[in-house]
Order: structure tokens, then sequence, then C-alpha cells
């Protein structure tokens, strides 16, 4: 009988709060009302997303609410209410969630009370009958365990109501992938300007040099043989280092090591040359690049989080360890990278995070970072593809 009690008690505060919203949305619908109403004459257009973001935030509330009753989330999906005035309308007027938020509202507001008020009739009547029930016929409650039913009704109802529709997630997935797209391509944009730059600075001035030495020691060869010895000698010099340049840039576009040995032979070819006392491990992966590989984009992208990882770690951390961590997955491949430094990375302080954060977005992953200030940083990247 106590606990019995005690469940009618956590169900009658569930719906306390369900008839404490229902009062509220009283009050609110009147005010969304009249912002309908000066939206309709402009005068108050400037409210209807400070509203929309008001009703997201009262089913936010629910949603908590309902999660803490049934032990299962409901999930949202919104379009982000950001921009001038004019973006920030077109947006709340086309967002389907906020749609269904004013959907739930309005039932609420008709269905709220209704449930509240059997509890005024089934509390005493479940104190007396279920007393005398447990007490003389030693037999369970069966009033008082109708609350709990209630409030599992409103919670059915919440949830029916406040997750999002097939469209409401279509159009968080479109400007999801939206963003994404952008970041690509600005990711795209500063590679192929880095590219540029490592060639005109440096492949291209050694290249000039080199023709200048051998049109000096072509004119110095007849008067001067010894001069135009020591011109080709020196021009042979500038040949080597401009190849040397140029396969860094061609390492920088895609490694040939990857297609040769595959990501697991591939980065530990770059931990050996980090400068960094670097412990690699793989699990599920080859390091001759034989059995089941990610596809190239997968395995390019997985490559860049560790060279750019353990690029940033031998200028910032001030430690000289770090371990990398590639595993295989069913679904995703996954990339571990932590050094023992003083931490404090930061994806806006110019590290290079918000490029690699952008590489791995464009294929639908995801990066963690983790960097408290005195250490350690961990940097997690999951990429998923079909092995």
């Amino acid at each position: 009988m106590r606990k019995t009690v005690r469940q009618a008690a956590r169900a009658t505060a569930q719906l306390a709060a369900v008839a404490a919203l229902t009062f509220g949305s009283y009050l609110f619908i009147t005010v969304l009302l009249f912002t309908a109403v000066a939206t309709l004459v402009v005068v108050g257009a400037g409210l209807l997303p400070e509203t929309v973001l008001l009703v997201r935030r009262i089913a936010g509330a629910k949603r908590r609410r309902v999660a803490q009753w049934t032990g299962r989330e409901i999930p949202e999906a919104y379009l982000p209410v950001t921009g001038p005035l004019r973006a920030r309308l077109r947006t709340v007027t086309h967002d389907p969630g906020s749609y269904a938020d004013l959907r739930w509202m309005a039932a609420h507001y008709a269905y709220g009370i209704l449930l509240f008020l059997p509890l005024l009739a089934l509390w005493p009547l479940g104190l007396v009958l279920d007393g005398l029930w447990c007490g003389l016929l030693r037999r369970r409650a069966l009033v008082l365990p109708l609350i709990g039913r209630l409030a599992d009704l409103d919670a059915a109802w919440s949830t029916a109501l406040l997750k999002p529709s097939p469209k409401a997630l279509l159009v968080e997935r479109v400007e999801e992938l939206t963003e994404t797209r952008a970041g690509a391509i600005a990711a795209h944009g500063a590679e192929l300007r880095r590219i540029e730059r490592d060639l005109h600075d440096g492949t291209q001035a050694r290249l000039v040099s080199l023709s200048m030495r051998i049109g000096l020691a072509k004119r110095a060869y007849d008067r001067d043989p010894a001069a135009a010895r020591r011109l080709l000698d020196d021009a042979q010099d500038q040949a080597e280092e401009a190849l040397t340049e140029l396969r860094h840039v061609v390492r920088g576009i895609h490694p040939p090591i990857l297609t040769d040995r595959g990501l697991a032979g591939a980065v530990r070819a770059l931990a050996a040359s980090s400068g960094l006392h670097v412990t690699v491990s793989a699990e599920g992966l080859s390091d001759s690049g034989n059995g089941p590989r990610a596809p190239a984009a997968v395995e390019a992208a997985a490559y860049f989080v560790v060279a750019e990882t353990l690029t940033n770690a031998a200028k910032h951390s001030g430690s000289d360890r770090a371990e990398v961590r590639l595993a295989r997955t069913a679904t995703a491949l996954r990339v571990r990278v932590r050094d023992e430094g003083r931490g404090g990375a930061d994806a806006a302080g110019g590290t290079g995070l918000v490029g690699l954060r952008r590489r791995v977005a464009a294929l639908d992953g995801t990066v963690a970072v983790t960097s408290p200030a005195g250490g350690p940083t961990v940097i997690e990247a999951e990429l998923p593809c079909v092995w």
C-alpha cells in the first residue's frame, strides 16, 4: 500500500505539472494570439521569432518532464533562428518543428485540465477504498494506480505530438548538409590556397633559380668551364631540392604511401617522421594495406586528422610523446590521438581544428576535442564508412 501511495504521489506531481503548464498555456495562447494579430498589421512582426523561441523553450521543458517520467528522451528538430529579422521570420514560418510545438500546445490547452481533474476524486477515493481493500480483503490497491495511468496517458500524448515529424527531420538534415557542404567548400578552398602558396613560394622560386643557373652555365661554358661546372652542380642541387618540395606538396594532396600501404602503414610512417615519440595501435587494419580498407576519402580524412593533430602537438603541447589509435568498427573508422602536453587546444585559436572539423564533417563524421588546461589533449574522430 505504501509503495502504491508513493507511486500515486509521483504521478500526482507529474499531473500537477501538466495542470500548471496548462494554466500557463492559457495565458501564453493569449499572447500568441496578440502576436499573430500584431504580425498581420506588421507592427508586431518582430515579436513572432521571439514568441516561437519561447514556445520552443516551453516544449523543451515538457520533453524533459516526459523523459523524467518515462525514461525515454523525445528528440527535437528545429531550424536555427538567426540573422536579420526577415531571415528569422522566414525561418519560423517554415519550420515544421515549430508547427509541431504549436499543435502540442493547442492540444495540451484542451486535455491538460481534463487529466488533472480526476485527481480530486481519485485521491480520497483511493485512500479509502484501497485501504479497506488491502486491509480487510488482503488484495492489492486498484484505485490509486489509476493516477499513474493518467500520467502515462499524458506522456504518450505529449510524445506523439512533440516528436519530430519526418518532414522536420528531413529539413534539419538538409540544413545540416548545407552547412557541412559550405564547410567542405571552405576547407577545399583553403587547401587550394595552401598548395598554391607552397608552389609559388617554394617550388616555383627554386625552378626560377635553377633556370637562371643553367643559363649562366651555358654562357660560361666556353670561356670558363670550371665555373660552368660549379653552376651546373648548383643547378643539380636546386633541382633535387625542387623535387623534394614537390613531393612534399604531393603528400599534402594525397600521400602516395596511403595508397600503397593503407592507413595503418601510412600513419606509422607519419608517426616515425613527426619528431615525437608516438605509439600507434591499429585494430582491424593491416599495416601492408591488404585486407578490407575504408574508402579512399575516408582514409585520407583519417590520415590528415592524425597529421594535423601530431603537428599541433609538436608545435604547441610541450610534450614529446603522443599516442594514436585506429579502430575499425562495423560501420565506421575511429581515430584517437592523445598527447600529454599542456592542453588548452581551442578550435577558435588558429590551431587547425576548424579545418579538421570541416574535413571530417564533409564525410558526415564527427570530431570531439578534450583539452583541459594542464592536459592531456585528446582528439577523437569517427568517420562512417562501409568496409
